[in-house]
């Protein structure tokens, strides 16, 4: 059986919705996978609560950014532990026993990783509303402003492997999703999520499976892409 890793991020206070929902499709035969540890940059959030909840090795990765001295301490000069820092060894280090890693809403940038073997999804358009800064709700906010400006009629739930840069890797699935005339952020996220919640799993299967497959270098190597 495969193995993977997620990264949800969730809050302090709630989320990880997707990650719950990966653990439904495994125990409903929908996802033939195993997850060894879904992992989150809030020690105590919902993410955490979840996955004590679903019984899933849970670990806290705060994903520190390595400050430019390149020295563990924090701004007022005290250490830190070095296996909190978001480098690429310690990704790695994270992922190392998986056939697959799965970002579900991980806000962070990840470095290190086989790009063949990382997928992340995205609640909206890829690429126009794709990069650093777009994610979670204020993809659907701006998405939302494109529409009423009449410069996009839907949005969509987007999948595609993970490079170095925010987004960029190539696009592999995209399932549209319609706007309504009396939408706001707040209707047409939770018509994102229903969808993401639909694809998600099925999709991932696909890849495990190697019917969706990337070389990680060449995006015209990019084998099996569904775009709805």
């Amino acid at each position: 059986m495969k193995k993977i890793v997620i990264f949800a991020s969730g809050t302090k206070d709630g989320g990880g919705s997707g990650f719950e929902n990966m653990v439904n499709a495994i125990r409903s035969s929908i996802l033939n996978a195993e997850i060894l540890a879904v992992v989150s940059n809030h020690k105590n959030g919902g993410v955490r609560e979840r996955a004590d909840r679903l019984g899933i090795h849970f670990v806290h990765f705060p994903a520190r950014k390595l400050p430019e001295s390149g020295e563990f301490i924090d701004k007022d000069g005290n250490k830190i532990d070095p296996s909190e820092f978001g480098t690429a060894e310690n990704y790695k280090k994270l992922t190392e026993n998986a056939d697959l890693v799965c970002l579900s809403g991980w806000l962070k940038l990840v470095t290190g990783l086989d790009p063949q073997k990382t997928i992340n999804i995205h609640p909206g358009p890829l690429p126009r509303f794709g990069g650093a800064g777009m994610y979670g709700h204020h993809v659907h906010e701006v998405v939302m402003e494109a529409y009423k400006n009449e410069k996009v009629s839907h949005s969509a739930v987007s999948m595609h492997f993970v490079t170095e840069k925010y987004d960029e890797g190539p696009l592999f699935f995209s399932q549209s999703v319609p706007i309504f005339p009396d939408d706001t952020a707040e209707t047409l996220a939770k018509r994102v999520n229903e969808v993401e919640h639909k694809w998600q799993p099925v999709i991932t299967e696909k890849v495990l499976t190697g019917e969706i497959s990337w070389d990680g270098k060449d995006p015209k190597t990019l084998k099996g892409q569904i775009l709805n």
